[in-house]
């Protein structure tokens, strides 16, 4: 399955969505950037088929068929969309999609469908207290339990905060399994993600520098006690002229 979105936007004159191109396949995830407290959602909504754009067109498998695309996308975590009431207990929201998926949905599926995933601790926790990383985790397993749902959008998940590598490999994860995955989240988080390898090498560089200097101050400070003077920041004892320059337990000259 491959959907694309070709220069859509929405809204009068874009503001709600400036011209707009990206596209997601089965088996990939893909990033796309939307800044603003609308344009994410605006987003979502229309790489799902569930909002129909101003100008431009939406595809799947080269077709306009909004139907197909929410059939086969689920929209994850939109904000005043998708995302669960704040107040709700997790296991309450996995109770109510258990329901959907045609699933068993008492309170004892929902808790043994939570410790499948090791997060039963957190059933009685409203879902706004749950960490970026269990709460994305459980709301993407839970969309893909629906039958039909080939695809996921996943929207601003930065906004929960956390290190977005984070949901970024999640993503991955899900990509793995065959699912097409689209991200839509903040310009700070497409630049953090794009640039993983040059941050990983600055912390390895940071780290190593760190323990080089950790073993140079060992070195420095058993010098130091040996009785030799400071390899850095000593002032070296210099003998006046005439001074006696023996060496300790030998004559003077």
């Amino acid at each position: 399955m491959r959907v694309e979105l070709k220069a859509v936007t929405k809204g009068r004159k874009g503001r709600a969505l400036p011209e707009t191109s990206v596209a997601y396949r089965s088996g990939t995830a893909v990033l796309a950037a939307a800044e603003t407290e609308q344009r994410p959602t605006v987003l979502g909504l229309l790489a799902s088929g569930r909002m129909v754009p101003d100008s431009g067109t939406v595809l799947i498998d080269g077709r306009a068929d909004a139907s197909a695309l929410r059939r086969r996308i689920a929209l994850v975590d939109a904000p005043d969309v998708s995302d669960p009431d704040s107040s709700v207990l997790l296991a309450g929201i996995v109770s109510e999609e258990l329901m959907f998926a045609g699933r068993r949905s008492n309170p004892l599926a929902a808790w043994r469908w939570l410790d499948e995933l090791g997060l039963k601790g957190l059933a009685t926790t409203p879902i706004a207290n749950v960490g970026p990383a269990e709460r994305l985790r459980v709301l993407c397993e839970l969309a893909v339990l629906r039958k039909g749902v080939e695809g996921i959008v996943l929207v601003a998940p930065d906004r929960h905060g956390g290190e977005p590598l984070v949901w970024w490999r999640l993503a991955q994860e899900f990509a793995a399994r065959g699912l097409a995955v689209l991200v839509i989240a903040g310009y700070a988080s497409e630049w953090s993600i794009r640039h993983e390898q040059s941050l990983k090498d600055i912390a390895e560089a940071e780290a190593s520098l760190g323990e080089a200097l950790g073993a140079f101050d060992e070195r420095e400070a058993a010098w130091a006690q040996s009785g030799g003077a400071p390899l850095f920041g000593g002032t070296p004892e210099i003998t006046p002229p005439g001074a006696d320059s023996s060496i300790p337990g030998e004559e003077p000259k």
